[in-house]
């Protein structure tokens, strides 16, 4: 009788399979053929490609990572995207594919992988210090919503104390990634902020949701010579019109409530804007900053994380982290962001 001895597990991470063969493969299945020039674009959370074809013209082939979204929550950020498109909103959707499909499937060494395919359009950060782009930021978000409360998602998640913050801290913990001897300073630290986002946003209640782009900051948000045009819809959810508006805002907070008052100068020339939402400015950067350290911990086995974030997860992190949460509840504490008068108005 011939032993055979059993195999060890396959200890790969899904990426390490996505060879540029296979890429070139999934497209050519759909029906692009690939002329062999391909480049790999800064994208941690999916991997995306600019691939020229044989025909000359470039494409940007999207492959979103294996077991983060159903089917139906990316085909619904589809449909979002190609409305938005519908109504000249610029955006980047995805082209339809072979059959008529935005969502395309490939198998590839015992991964399947879904992708979409997008058109590629260069261009550049939009000049925040510019008054009048923070206008035509305003109103271009506001065309965004204005689309976006016509109906709701029905996959997509929404932005909650819960689904950001307390699942969030939950994860991490659970992962038992934290150094021992900073565990009970982060948990505590998240835990009281987390006590002031749940207060304001029941404060705030009721509360108007609408579909969002979700992730509105400037590096998703293309210059062009007509004007802005919104990538990367990855994260589309449902929540409060802010959560598209405070992203664009930095500095000081003087310098905030002067970039504010621009911002809402163009978003009010289209659609209302309920001023109460400036109280959830702060909570909401506190729910991003927990948010992000359970997207890093919940990333850690894929190779590219270690390498591109080498400080996360150390002793150091998690007292900075805890620190900013400290930090965060003197924020909330504080009377909410108001719009600094506009010079010469």
């Amino acid at each position: 009788m011939t032993l055979t001895t059993p195999s060890a597990p396959d200890s790969r991470h899904p990426y390490e399979r996505l060879t540029p063969h296979g890429v070139l493969a999934a497209l050519e299945a759909v029906g692009l053929r690939g002329d062999g020039r391909l480049l790999q674009l800064n994208s941690y959370e999916n991997r995306v490609f600019l691939v020229h074809l044989e025909d000359g013209s470039p494409v940007v082939a999207k492959f979103y990572r294996p077991g983060r979204w159903t089917d139906a929550q990316i085909l619904e950020e589809h449909a979002y995207s190609l409305e938005l498109q519908a109504e000249e909103v610029p955006v980047v959707a995805p082209v339809p594919l072979a059959g008529g499909a935005t969502l395309a499937h490939h198998g590839l060494d015992g991964q399947d992988f879904r992708y979409a395919v997008y058109p590629r359009c260069a261009g550049h950060g939009p000049e925040l210090d510019d008054p009048q782009v923070l206008q035509w930021l305003g109103r271009f978000i506001a065309r965004l919503h204005q689309v976006g409360e016509r109906t709701a998602f029905a996959h997509r998640r929404m932005l909650t104390p819960r689904t950001w913050g307390h699942d969030a801290v939950a994860r991490v913990l659970a992962l038992d990634m934290i150094d021992p001897a900073q565990r009970p300073g982060w948990e505590a630290a998240c835990k009281a902020a987390l006590q002031r986002v749940d207060a304001v946003f029941e404060q705030m209640q009721p509360l108007v949701q609408l579909r969002l782009h979700g992730d509105c900051h400037p590096g998703n948000l293309l210059w062009r010579a007509d004007g802005p045009h919104a990538v990367d819809l990855d994260d589309a959810c449902t929540g409060p019109a802010v959560q598209d508006l405070w992203m664009l805002l930095s500095g000081t907070r003087e310098a905030m409530a002067a970039q504010l008052a621009h911002v809402l100068d163009g978003y009010r020339a289209l659609r209302p804007f309920d001023a109460r939402e400036l109280a959830l400015v702060e909570p909401l950067r506190t729910l991003r900053m927990i948010h992000h350290s359970a997207w890093l911990a919940e990333r850690w086995t894929d190779p590219a994380f270690p390498a591109a974030f080498p400080w996360f997860g150390t002793p150091s992190y998690w007292g900075q982290q805890a620190q900013q949460m400290r930090e965060q509840i003197e924020a909330m504490d504080e009377p909410p962001l108001a719009c600094a008068p506009i010079a010469n108005a």
